[in-house]
């Protein structure tokens, strides 16, 4: 036999014939193969990778838009509380500006008129100035600091006069304003002088004094006119003003 022949790699077994050719095959090997079988998983991979990014995306941005909500939201906050802190602290200071201010009126001033007029007393703040007249009558002018002219337009705080008119006729100058609703009139009396029973004005006091108070008093043949031009001024002409007035009947 020529060994070239011979393409068993193996020995042969004593008792065996010779190989011959290629070694049979084995009986599983010749079974039939089964098909490859495409799953189609692959695109399900692909989705599932999309929608994790998609999500992570999205949880980026949510993310980012509490954060931007949570700092706009603490600005807006700081802002609302600085605001509020500068209204607190300018009202404090307003506060305090007008306690000063009300303390620094006392103690008041005082102008009385000659006896022919009543000697008319009136009490006013120690931080106004006053100019009287009492030539043929009292015109007096009475206002913060100075007392402008009396043809510069100014609403003076305080007026006060004492004209040779009957209490009546003085009265009927305001008779229009009444009519027309733009001037409140009612009875009034001084704290100080009970007795004496006269009118108290409140409005449009003339066509120059849109808004101001005025108390109208008899006074013998005469007539006391003691007003404010200001609803600035209408305070103290409350609270200082009429409270402290006196005169002769």
């Amino acid at each position: 036999m020529n060994p070239q022949q011979n393409n068993n790699p193996y020995p042969p077994v004593p008792g065996t014939p010779p190989f011959r050719g290629a070694p049979p095959q084995s009986p599983l090997s010749q079974l039939p193969r089964p098909p490859k079988v495409h799953t189609g998983h692959s695109w399900i991979y692909i989705v599932v990778i999309v929608i994790l990014v998609l999500s992570l995306i999205g949880t980026f941005v949510w993310t980012g838009s509490i954060i931007g909500q949570r700092d706009k939201y603490k600005n807006d906050v700081d802002k609302l509380v600085a605001e509020a802190v500068a209204v607190a602290k300018k009202e404090a200071e307003t506060t305090k500006e007008k306690e000063y201010l009300e303390r620094e009126k006392n103690p008041y001033k005082e102008y009385t008129a000659p006896s022919t007029f009543g000697s008319v007393k009136v009490l006013y703040p120690k931080t106004w100035s006053a100019f009287v007249d009492e030539k043929t009558g009292v015109v007096g002018y009475f206002h913060p600091d100075y007392v402008p002219g009396p043809l510069s337009g100014t609403a003076f705080a305080l007026r006060l006069e004492i004209v040779q008119q009957n209490y009546d006729l003085v009265l009927s100058t305001y008779k229009g304003n009444v009519t027309k609703g733009t001037l409140v009139a009612s009875p009034y009396k001084l704290p100080k002088v009970p007795e004496v029973l006269g009118m108290r004005l409140d409005g449009e006091l003339s066509q120059n004094v849109k808004s101001g108070s005025a108390v109208i008093l008899p006074l013998r043949d005469k007539t006391i006119k003691i007003y404010t031009e200001s609803q600035s001024f209408v305070p103290d002409f409350n609270n200082i003003i009429l409270p402290n007035m006196i005169f002769q009947p």
